[in-house]
């Protein structure tokens, strides 16, 4: 997720509710994704009225985004209920960063405000994995650091329809999309002959109940496209 310039709160759930939260979205992520929505707590929420918002399975290409962060400032989440639009833009803000203009504590409130509300779904701990520690921001600051991300597509992964169309009213618990995205990120630095551009992909945990908005909920694991 970030490029090495050297070589680069929650409380303790119980077992019993990562089992009955796990054994919930195993049907929709399998359990490899299921598993990593919800390292962190788990329980299980009250589920929402309305018809579950199906997948149509479809990849979602776009043109080339703009970089997400300008300005040392975090690109703000989009108001959209479209798990796939919303993945790609969480996917651009993840990949983009500006060490010489943001600080790492700017950098975490700004990826903040993407995630989810619920902390029974919250895995913050899977985004923040993706933060180099404040010894190495620092480091990458005194290189001037920086990168910037253009997205290519997005798609639901194969696991996630094929468990939605086994059981399409499970994503009625909790609304929570499996999104895969690819892009690319062209990295820099100010004061060295290094950079370039590196093809990217992340499979990202999106909740989108009826009539709100998206957010994000973990980063899961890699699943078959």
């Amino acid at each position: 997720m970030w490029k090495r310039v050297s070589s680069y709160a929650s409380g303790q759930p119980t077992r019993r509710r990562i089992t009955l939260a796990a054994a919930g979205l195993a049907c929709l992520l399998a359990l490899a994704v299921a598993t990593a929505l919800l390292t962190a707590r788990s329980d299980q929420s009250p589920a929402t009225a309305g018809a579950p918002a199906a997948p149509s399975g479809a990849s979602s290409p776009s043109a080339t985004a703009e970089p997400a962060a300008r300005g040392g400032e975090v690109a703000a989440p989009p108001h959209t209920s479209d798990p796939v639009a919303y993945a790609k833009a969480a996917a651009a803000m993840l990949w983009s960063y500006d060490t010489r203009t943001t600080s790492r504590s700017q950098q975490l409130a700004g990826m903040r405000a993407w995630m989810t509300g619920e902390d029974a779904y919250g895995d913050w701990t899977s985004v923040l994995a993706q933060v180099p520690d404040p010894t190495l921001w620092s480091r990458m600051a005194d290189q001037e650091q920086r990168a910037a991300a253009a997205i290519v597509e997005g798609h639901y992964p194969s696991t996630f329809r094929q468990a939605l169309a086994e059981k399409p009213s499970e994503i009625t618990k909790a609304y929570i999309y499996a999104v895969t995205v690819t892009g690319k990120v062209t990295l820099a630095w100010e004061r060295a002959e290094a950079g370039g551009t590196e093809e990217r992909s992340v499979t990202l945990a999106v909740q989108c109940r009826p009539s709100a908005d998206c957010s994000l909920v973990a980063i899961a694991p890699t699943v078959a496209p």
